[in-house]
């Protein structure tokens, strides 16, 4: 085989290439970093992840790389896990140590009852209003960029579910709390807000994401053995099927025939009734993901919605 075809040849193999890598993510990069960096390594240009860590926090960020960007709709807004780190008796301007001082020397005099109780009230469907210095846009502006040129801006609140709260250690003014949460929940405003129930301001000094979906730190690498894999030209190793980021959906395993027919659109029979609309990962036999299917109730059919294996 001469250079061309052998180019060719792995160009098509890295074309098809498709999974997830769950990085445990380190202090001072961006997402966006990290994104970069798995091109690069991978040589592959179709990768994206599935929730924003800022640069202070670490953790669990989730890389889809090839075909498998297109879940990214379903697994953005997956639940996530964190633990916090919380200063008490000072606020910042961002809600966390990467602003200018606002207030400090508040009283904090309060008992490790007194806080787990507070934080009761912060659990289940909430209002939280987003930090002015987020990422988030007002008339097409981030957020940020007009907080740092000293326009007064109101940010709207928004409705997230806090699952539970789990006071971990309490040595003052410090707190550990483990954080089970929505997508979309700014822990640096639960900081912020949890400091003025007490009543003495609270600021977010460490974060690490322990879950997002169903991949923990367990589940995940460290980006020097990563980028030492891609060195090596082993990285495949760390790679999760695409179909393993959906381990909690309805399953429909396809025959051999199933397969071609799913993959050029053709509805398969359900074997048992499903909600209307109910949505499902259609895999092979070899466990490889071939679509995200559809019930149709009307036909008691699987109707193929995303196909991957073409």
């Amino acid at each position: 085989m001469d250079y061309q075809q052998n180019t060719q040849k792995n160009h098509k193999m890295l074309n098809q290439t498709s999974g997830v890598l769950v990085i445990d993510k380190p202090v001072g990069m961006t997402s966006h970093d990290v994104v970069q960096t798995v091109r690069r390594g991978t040589g592959i240009r179709r990768a994206g992840h599935t929730g924003t860590l800022d640069p202070r926090a670490s953790g669990v960020l989730v890389v889809l790389i090839g075909p498998a960007v297109r879940l990214s709709e379903f697994l953005t807004t997956s639940e996530k896990r964190y633990q916090a780190v919380m200063k008490f008796g000072m606020t910042t301007s961002t809600y966390d140590t990467e602003g200018a001082i606002t207030s400090q020397g508040r009283e904090y005099n309060f008992e490790f009852e007194d806080l787990e109780e507070a934080l009761t009230k912060f659990v289940g469907e909430v209002e939280q209003t987003p930090p002015v210095y987020s990422a988030l846009k007002i008339d097409g502006r981030r957020a940020y960029e007009l907080a740092r040129k000293g326009e007064e801006i109101e940010m709207e609140p928004r409705k997230i579910t806090v699952h539970s709260l789990e006071l971990l250690e309490w040595e003052a003014p410090e707190a550990v709390i483990d954080i089970h949460c929505s997508s979309g929940t700014y822990i640096r405003s639960l900081a912020h807000d949890l400091g003025e129930e007490m009543g003495s301001g609270a600021t977010l000094i460490n974060l690490r994401r322990t879950k997002n979906g169903r991949f923990t730190l367990r589940d995940s690498v460290s980006l020097r053995k990563l980028e030492e894999a891609f060195a090596n030209g082993d990285w495949y190793r760390y790679l999760i099927p695409a179909a393993e980021a959906l381990a909690d959906w309805y399953t429909v395993e396809l025959s051999f025939d199933q397969v071609d027919e799913v993959r050029h659109g053709h509805r398969v029979p359900a074997l048992e009734p499903m909600e209307p609309g109910s949505l499902a990962r259609a895999i092979s036999q070899e466990g490889e993901l071939v679509a995200l299917v559809e019930y149709i109730e009307e036909d008691q059919e699987w109707q193929p919605r995303k196909v991957f294996m073409m």
